[in-house]
């Protein structure tokens, strides 16, 4: 290839790349827009609110709608903020994603290595268990729940989130326990190894990236729910998502609309952490069982 050539050829490489980036910027603006609104108005007084437009900078930057929203709107008859449900949610949240977690782990490890008789069928069963629609439970479990005791109480609302979904955290491991040499669980059985020896010293090392993409994938679950958190929870247990529709539909006087968008950031804060933290991760992870070598 002659040097004129090779440089037409870098000249559009460069042009393509330009190209590239700007409809990734042009993308990334769109698809960032509502945010940027929301933190823009959580920002502004009611009075700015609504004398200015949408996109406008605030003339001063003003904390105080963050402030009512943790800890003095009113969410119903009471005026407590979001702070009491945002901790009921991580009430909620870490040891459902724990249990669930677990408990895939465990039913993925079995599956793929120790199949027994109708294990084939459970793994259906568990599959079909993650295509039934929320609202064809709810009666079922309302009853169940009554059964025993928890109704309208956290612990309630955990088993709801594990019994649900423990059908993907199993899926999840056990794709990616299939990647995992069959011959390797042979011979540690042969030197003797029983089932929870295997399950520690074998499969839990290497089980790093498929835990991180399942705890990333309860945690945004059960922390954005809100059918379970409103069928199943009693005013005090309410989860966060709950108390900001309530916050956002009650009103005495004027709306204040900039409370409202700074309780929605609040509400979402947790899960846009743990992507900005463990997104890459997240990606790694759902591949990382997906070709074996």
């Amino acid at each position: 290839m002659s040097n004129v050539a090779k440089r037409q050829t870098s000249g559009l490489d460069k042009v393509l790349r330009v190209a590239l980036y700007v409809c990734l910027l042009a993308m990334a603006t769109v698809y960032l827009a509502p945010f940027i609104v929301m933190l823009l108005t959580s920002l502004k007084d009611v009075e700015e609110i609504r004398s200015g437009t949408l996109l406008s900078l605030p003339g001063s930057i003003d904390f105080s709608a963050w402030s009512k929203a943790w800890s003095g709107a009113c969410t119903g008859s009471q005026c407590e903020g979001m702070a009491p449900y945002f901790m009921n949610s991580f009430k909620i949240v870490i040891p459902a994603v724990a249990i669930s977690t677990l408990l895939g782990a465990i039913n993925g490890y079995v599956i793929s290595h120790w199949k027994f008789r109708g294990s084939d069928f459970f793994f259906a069963a568990l599959l079909v268990g993650c295509f039934i629609p929320f609202q064809v439970i709810l009666l079922p479990m309302a009853r169940t729940l009554g059964w025993l005791g928890i109704a309208n109480t956290t612990t309630g609302l955990v088993l709801v989130h594990v019994v649900y979904g423990v059908a993907f955290t199993t899926l999840f491991f056990r794709n990616f326990y299939q990647s995992i040499p069959g011959e390797l669980i042979k011979a540690a059985r042969l030197d003797g190894a029983g089932f929870f020896t295997i399950f520690y010293r074998i499969i839990l090392p290497v089980s790093t990236p498929i835990i991180v993409v399942t705890v990333i994938w309860q945690f945004t679950q059960i922390w954005n729910d809100f059918l379970f958190g409103v069928a199943f929870s009693g005013f005090d247990t309410q989860p966060v998502t709950v108390a900001l529709n309530n916050l956002v539909n009650t009103s005495f006087g004027g709306k204040e609309y900039n409370v409202d968008m700074a309780a929605a950031i609040i509400a979402a804060l947790p899960t846009l952490l743990v992507y900005v933290l463990a997104g890459k991760y997240f990606v790694r992870g759902l591949t990382a069982g997906a070709v074996k070598g």
